[in-house]
């Protein structure tokens, strides 16, 4: 029989309670009659704090709480993907078929389909050997994704009874005997969210989380396995840029997080993912996400335990040996949520009312990502990316959930509202942002794309930083007092600017760039600037090359998706005849 405690206090999400003697922190348990669903936060003797995370309107005091004595969890098996859960992981899709568009209090459902039969094909032989992590064998949950039946995290021995067939998740697949101990292994896993699953040990980052955005690749990479923050004021672009980073990055797995933001930026997600094909597949984005919706006006409690059911299903997919990329919009709200429960918990506020364990909390979040050998005897690696939007009011990067989150992160992608006001998208200021993982990648680049890669975006770097000095000057004197080559600096820098970092979410072409074009594309801008440099420097007038026509080619190279080596070669060509031209035209004047 479950244990009863007794309402004694609801304060907004907050509930206090009595005569709970036998819980623990972080169980589940059962609030009112209607059964909300709650976890315990803070213990004192028979007296427990208890977050709630369904609205708590018309609960009173003497309702009773059932201690269900189990921590807060998820389930992992087949049918995640293309699944669009709430923050506790309930399917919204089953919820809105039962109930309507509003979710009621206390509906329990099982968070993955029971009836619903899957095609298992064993990998391993009957008496195997087996221990944690070993794959069993795989179900083909969509198209794009295998599904890889995993031995549970402590449990090894000889495998008995395998079988492929159809099953269900709760079917028994085989058993895993290990001298008196029998484990029945079926599809489904149930892990609690707190607690991050096991891996063998952490690896360094090698590749690079191919976003095909350029000033993201190109400039601040972020490794598979890597860490980033998309800091911005409201309407920057932050969401944005994670639908493109969900789109588009060649991650094998995407898991979107909306915590605390608006309800139709979800709907962006769920109506452009299942008709956007996958660049490397062609089949829909959606066949390998997993979306949890925890909007602005769904409980603000719940938005603690959206991004914990998040990295904990990215985990488990990250497990079976796949590149995952976790997007959390936004961990500002989430932190919000911590300050509202801190307040009610009248706990010793941090900085700006946010609880002192605010920092920790976030490192605890991002700490989850990274490179790993996964558990297993066949030595699998899997990587897990997480990028975590911010939305500090005002866009003041001093606010503390900014600076708890620069700490730990990797990555930082500073979006500003000038830039956002001009148009300029994604509106990542290239002077504030960084990456660490800037030698990894380095080496990626030339590995992968081709050694001078790593030079050029030095390059473009240190023309885009000289043309931030030359500003102040240019307003104050105004451009004709520069000298030629301090204008041809300006000249290149607003060309990489408006031809390269500008991008175009919405365009068929221009919302994806590979690496490779990414580098021609890069390499066509600075190969006219040293022709212009040498030409210059031979005697032609800077005012005889402020506009050449092969800028226009230039521009439009972003939108040439095939044969892009081609039309490079062509551009270079086409350079070297009219900056030609032009010295013949000036005939070896002065500048």
């Amino acid at each position: 029989m479950m244990n009863k405690g007794i309402i004694t206090k609801v304060s907004g999400p907050l509930v206090a309670a009595e005569n709970m003697s036998g819980a623990r922190m972080y169980d589940v348990v059962r609030v009112g009659t209607g059964r909300l669903v709650g976890e315990i936060i803070e213990l004192k003797g028979d007296k427990a704090s208890i977050q709630v995370y369904e609205d708590t309107a018309g609960l009173s005091t003497g309702e009773d709480i059932i201690i269900t004595g189990l921590p807060l969890s998820v389930e992992l098996g087949p049918g995640l993907i293309e699944s669009i859960f709430d923050g506790i992981q309930r399917p919204l899709d089953k919820i809105r078929d039962m109930a309507g568009d509003y979710i009621p209090g206390g509906i329990e459902l099982p968070s993955l389909d029971r009836n619903r039969k899957w095609s298992f094909v064993p990998e391993v032989s009957e008496a195997a050997e087996v221990r944690s992590g070993d794959i069993l064998g795989c179900v083909q949950e969509t198209t794009l994704v295998k599904h890889k039946i995993m031995v549970p995290p402590g449990v090894s021995g000889k495998v008995e009874g395998i079988k492929s067939g159809e099953f269900t998740i709760t079917e028994t697949l085989c058993s895993v005997k290990d001298g008196a101990k029998n484990s029945d292994i079926t599809m489904l896993q149930v892990w609690p969210v707190r607690m991050p699953r096991p891996n063998v040990m952490k690896l360094p980052p090698v590749d690079m989380l191919i976003t095909g955005q350029r000033v993201i690749d190109t400039l601040f990479p972020v490794a598979r396995g890597g860490t980033a923050c998309i800091p911005g004021p409201f309407g920057s672009g932050k969401t944005v840029v994670q639908h493109q980073l969900a789109k588009w990055s060649n991650a094998d797995i995407v898991v979107y997080v909306g915590c605390g933001e608006r309800g139709n930026e979800m709907t962006d997600v769920l109506q452009e993912f299942p008709e956007l094909k996958d660049p490397k597949t062609g089949e829909p984005l959606m066949k390998r996400t997993v979306l949890i919706a925890n909007t602005s006006n769904m409980p603000v409690a719940a938005r603690e335990a959206s991004v914990y059911t998040g990295i904990t299903i990215a985990e488990y997919f990250r497990d079976m040996g796949y590149s995952v990329a976790l997007m959390a919009d936004s961990t500002s709200r989430w932190a919000e949520a911590m300050r509202e429960i801190s307040g009610r918990l009248e706990e010793m506020p941090g900085e700006e009312g946010y609880p002192a364990y605010l920092a920790s909390r976030v490192a605890a979040f991002y700490e989850r990502g990274g490179r790993v050998r996964c558990l297993g005897s066949d030595e699998r690696e899997g990587d897990l990316s997480v990028i975590g939007a911010v939305s500090p009011a005002g866009g003041d990067l001093s606010d503390p959930v900014v600076q708890a989150t620069l700490r730990v992160v990797k990555v930082f992608w500073s979006l500003e509202d000038k830039l956002a006001f001009q148009r300029h998208f994604p509106a990542i200021n290239w002077l504030r942002s960084y990456s660490l993982y800037e030698h990894e990648m380095d080496l990626f680049m030339e590995r992968e794309v081709a050694p001078e890669f790593p030079v050029l975006k030095r390059d473009a770097l240190m023309l885009l930083g000289k043309e931030s000095e030359l500003e102040e000057i240019v307003r104050l004197v105004g451009i004709e007092s520069l000298s030629p080559p301090d204008r041809l600096v300006m000249k290149t820098a607003r060309i990489i600017r408006q031809d390269f970092l500008h991008q175009n979410a919405f365009h068929d072409t221009d919302a994806y760039t590979g690496i490779r074009n990414q580098y021609i594309m890069l390499e066509c801008i600075l190969f006219l600037h040293r022709e212009l440099e040498k030409a210059i420097q031979s005697g032609v007038r800077i005012t005889d090359i402020e506009r050449l026509e092969v800028e226009d080619d230039i521009a439009r190279i972003k939108y040439v998706r095939e044969g892009l080596a081609e039309k490079a070669d062509d551009i270079k060509e086409k350079i070297n005849k009219e900056i030609s031209a032009k010295r013949e035209s000036s005939g070896g004047g002065v500048s």
